[in-house]
Protein backbone atom coordinates (compact mmCIF):
# COMPACT_ATOMS: atom_id res chain seq x y z
CA UNK A 1 0.00 0.00 0.00
CA UNK A 2 1.25 3.29 -1.36
CA UNK A 3 0.90 6.91 1.15
CA UNK A 4 -0.12 9.54 -1.88
CA UNK A 5 -0.34 13.43 -1.09
CA UNK A 6 -0.14 16.57 -2.42
CA UNK A 7 -0.65 20.35 -1.48
CA UNK A 8 -2.63 22.14 -4.37
CA UNK A 9 0.82 22.93 -6.34
CA UNK A 10 1.05 19.58 -6.65
CA UNK A 11 -2.84 18.28 -7.24
CA UNK A 12 -2.28 17.74 -10.88
CA UNK A 13 0.39 15.42 -10.75
CA UNK A 14 -1.14 13.54 -8.42
CA UNK A 15 -4.21 13.18 -10.09
CA UNK A 16 -2.00 11.57 -12.66
CA UNK A 17 0.05 9.34 -11.14
CA UNK A 18 -3.04 7.75 -9.23
CA UNK A 19 -4.55 7.10 -12.88
CA UNK A 20 -0.96 5.20 -13.57
CA UNK A 21 -1.21 3.47 -10.06
CA UNK A 22 -4.69 2.36 -10.82
CA UNK A 23 -3.80 1.36 -14.43
CA UNK A 24 -1.24 -1.09 -12.86
CA UNK A 25 -3.32 -2.06 -9.86
CA UNK A 26 -1.39 -1.08 -7.66
CA UNK A 27 -2.93 -0.03 -3.98
CA UNK A 28 -2.72 3.36 -2.60
CA UNK A 29 -4.39 5.64 -0.09
CA UNK A 30 -4.73 9.54 -1.05
CA UNK A 31 -3.94 11.75 2.04
CA UNK A 32 -5.19 14.32 0.39
CA UNK A 33 -5.43 17.59 -1.06
CA UNK A 34 -8.94 16.89 -2.58
CA UNK A 35 -9.48 19.19 -5.85
CA UNK A 36 -9.60 22.93 -4.86
CA UNK A 37 -8.54 22.55 -1.59
CA UNK A 38 -5.80 24.52 0.39
CA UNK A 39 -3.49 22.84 2.73
CA UNK A 40 -0.07 23.93 3.31
CA UNK A 41 2.44 20.74 2.67
CA UNK A 42 3.46 20.72 5.78
CA UNK A 43 0.29 18.82 6.92
CA UNK A 44 0.23 16.92 4.06
CA UNK A 45 3.85 15.26 4.34
CA UNK A 46 2.91 14.99 7.85
CA UNK A 47 0.00 12.29 6.69
CA UNK A 48 1.81 10.52 4.68
CA UNK A 49 4.82 10.25 7.06
CA UNK A 50 2.89 9.16 9.66
CA UNK A 51 1.36 6.75 7.42
CA UNK A 52 4.15 4.70 6.72
CA UNK A 53 6.25 5.88 9.68
CA UNK A 54 3.53 3.60 11.95
CA UNK A 55 3.34 0.84 8.78
CA UNK A 56 -0.42 1.91 7.83
CA UNK A 57 1.50 2.14 4.05
CA UNK A 58 4.96 0.67 3.11
CA UNK A 59 5.99 3.31 1.32
CA UNK A 60 4.92 7.27 0.32
CA UNK A 61 4.49 10.03 -2.66
CA UNK A 62 4.59 13.27 -1.99
CA UNK A 63 4.11 16.15 -4.56
CA UNK A 64 4.43 19.55 -4.13
CA UNK A 65 5.68 22.32 -6.58
CA UNK A 66 9.44 21.06 -6.06
CA UNK A 67 9.01 18.68 -3.08
CA UNK A 68 11.92 19.90 -1.72
CA UNK A 69 9.85 21.00 1.81
CA UNK A 70 7.55 18.13 1.38
CA UNK A 71 10.50 15.83 2.00
CA UNK A 72 12.12 17.62 4.69
CA UNK A 73 9.24 17.60 6.62
CA UNK A 74 9.01 13.52 5.92
CA UNK A 75 12.14 13.14 7.20
CA UNK A 76 11.25 14.44 10.60
CA UNK A 77 9.69 11.30 11.09
CA UNK A 78 11.09 8.17 12.58
CA UNK A 79 12.30 5.88 10.08
CA UNK A 80 11.32 8.21 7.28
CA UNK A 81 14.28 8.39 4.63
CA UNK A 82 12.81 10.68 1.91
CA UNK A 83 14.00 12.49 -1.27
CA UNK A 84 13.42 14.54 -3.80
CA UNK A 85 13.85 12.87 -7.44
CA UNK A 86 14.21 14.72 -10.30
CA UNK A 87 15.23 11.97 -12.88
CA UNK A 88 15.30 7.87 -13.15
CA UNK A 89 18.88 7.92 -11.86
CA UNK A 90 18.31 9.80 -8.79
CA UNK A 91 15.05 7.40 -7.83
CA UNK A 92 17.02 3.90 -8.32
CA UNK A 93 20.04 5.81 -6.12
CA UNK A 94 17.37 6.44 -3.67
CA UNK A 95 15.88 3.37 -3.39
CA UNK A 96 18.71 0.68 -4.06
CA UNK A 97 21.50 2.37 -2.12
CA UNK A 98 19.36 4.21 0.34
CA UNK A 99 16.07 2.23 1.10
CA UNK A 100 13.94 5.09 0.55
CA UNK A 101 10.36 4.62 1.70
CA UNK A 102 9.09 7.96 0.52
CA UNK A 103 9.67 9.74 -2.72
CA UNK A 104 8.85 13.74 -3.16
CA UNK A 105 8.13 14.96 -6.94
CA UNK A 106 7.81 18.28 -7.77
CA UNK A 107 4.84 19.07 -10.60
CA UNK A 108 6.77 22.41 -11.15
CA UNK A 109 9.77 20.28 -12.63
CA UNK A 110 8.69 17.53 -14.23
CA UNK A 111 6.23 16.81 -17.04
CA UNK A 112 3.54 13.70 -16.14
CA UNK A 113 6.01 11.64 -18.45
CA UNK A 114 8.89 12.21 -16.67
CA UNK A 115 7.54 12.00 -13.18
CA UNK A 116 5.79 8.40 -14.19
CA UNK A 117 9.13 7.52 -15.29
CA UNK A 118 10.44 8.10 -12.15
CA UNK A 119 8.18 6.49 -9.94
CA UNK A 120 8.22 3.55 -12.43
CA UNK A 121 12.03 3.79 -11.44
CA UNK A 122 11.50 3.82 -7.71
CA UNK A 123 9.08 1.48 -7.24
CA UNK A 124 10.74 -1.25 -9.54
CA UNK A 125 13.79 -0.94 -7.72
CA UNK A 126 15.26 -3.25 -4.96
CA UNK A 127 17.26 -2.65 -2.05
CA UNK A 128 20.48 -4.32 -2.61
CA UNK A 129 21.40 -4.31 1.36
CA UNK A 130 25.19 -2.98 0.27
CA UNK A 131 24.73 0.22 2.82
CA UNK A 132 23.87 -2.09 5.61
CA UNK A 133 26.44 -0.12 7.76
CA UNK A 134 25.64 3.93 7.09
CA UNK A 135 22.18 2.96 7.24
CA UNK A 136 22.57 1.49 10.74
CA UNK A 137 24.38 5.03 11.82
CA UNK A 138 21.48 7.09 10.43
CA UNK A 139 19.22 4.77 12.50
CA UNK A 140 21.63 5.55 15.50
CA UNK A 141 21.45 9.08 15.03
CA UNK A 142 17.75 9.11 14.47
CA UNK A 143 17.57 7.30 18.20
CA UNK A 144 20.19 9.39 19.54
CA UNK A 145 18.30 12.97 18.16
CA UNK A 146 14.42 12.00 17.81
CA UNK A 147 13.13 10.88 21.47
Amino acid sequence: MIAIGSNHTGYKLKEEIKKYLDEKKIKYKDYGVKQNEVIDYPEIAKRVSLAVSNKECDSGILISKTGLGMSIVANKFKGIKSVPCYDEYTAKYAKQYHNSNIIALGEADLSVSTAICILRMWLATEYEGTSNEELEQITQIEKENMK
